[in-house]
């Protein structure tokens, strides 16, 4: 289990009974949590929140507000920026535990003393976006299929002071962007993925994980570079273990460069009250030995 213990504007301060309670900022929430399935003895802190989302047993759900709250705020991890808001889908923008794999990309890419271009598809709002720029990559390509989290992206871009660093910011279908990338023959020294369980394209296109996920990082085997430098896949799709991605990644990229190795695992945030720990989704990724 990989976690992070370096946030300061941000704390998972208790979870149980399905939910989780989180410090974002000056902020307080609580919001559902589908791992979070253990008891838990509700403190007045749980009570004493900002705001709260609750479920509809018909789908969706709603934010109940107990104190006046900005629409949007900002959270600083490190040198990155990023804004925070309630959506109406239970997200704020962020996933905190993804400071863990942030960390790795600003390493890996700082310490590679080359160019690197990296390519960061499903890119949502830009956390991996980002945390490639600062490292110094030489240039980022984001993708993702909503354009509201594009734009969201760039907000982020400019609270990171990264406006000189070179990212391009691109609407589009994941899979057709990697299909015409093939076809110009250009080339990626990291590729970062965060693919949905099920999502649809701006022209329709459906993405489902199970049925799409090994074409996908077939076709991104063809636009590496000769010397890749890591390939990182995040994922909260409900079944998938770890595993599966590690098996993809040994199956397909490994393969092409045996030279490298592969690890796959889980990644989580501490819990402050009990000192347990949230898992929070899976990763796999390969990197040169």
């Amino acid at each position: 289990m990989r976690i992070c213990k370096e946030w300061k504007d941000y704390q998972l301060l208790d979870a149980g009974n399905g939910e989780k309670l989180e410090r974002w900022g000056k902020v307080t929430l609580r919001r559902p949590d589908p791992q979070a399935i253990w008891p838990v003895t509700e403190s007045s802190s749980w009570n004493g929140v900002d705001a709260h989302y609750f479920r509809s047993e018909k789908g969706g759900g709603h934010w109940e507000f107990y104190k006046k709250i900005p629409e949007e705020w900002t959270v600083s991890y490190k040198n990155l920026t990023f804004k925070v808001s309630p959506t109406n889908f239970k997200h704020t923008g962020l996933f905190p535990e993804q400071a863990v794999n942030w960390d790795y990309i600003m390493d890996k890419i700082s310490h590679a003393n080359r160019e690197i271009r990296v390519l960061n598809l499903f890119a949502y709002t830009g956390g991996a976006t980002m945390a490639a720029a600062a490292g110094g990559a030489t240039e980022v390509v984001h993708v993702d299929a909503a354009k509201g989290m594009v734009e969201w992206a760039k907000e982020n871009m400019k609270l990171s002071n990264l406006e000189n660093t070179h990212i391009r910011f691109l609407v589009d279908d994941c899979m057709k962007f990697v299909d015409r990338e093939v076809r110009r023959g250009r080339k990626y020294d990291a590729i970062i993925m965060d693919p949905p369980s099920y999502g649809r394209g701006p022209d329709g296109e459906v993405w489902k994980f199970e049925r799409n996920i090994y074409e996908l990082i077939n076709a991104c085997m063809q636009i590496l570079s000769d010397e890749p430098l890591f390939v990182l896949i995040n994922s909260y799709t409900t079944g998938i273990s770890s595993t599966v991605l590690e098996n993809i990644l040994k199956t397909t990229i490994l393969k092409k460069y045996p030279s490298g190795k592969v690890d796959a695992g889980e990644i989580g945030l501490p819990i402050i009250q009990d000192q347990l720990i949230l898992p929070c989704g899976i990763y796999g990724k390969f990197e040169q030995s």
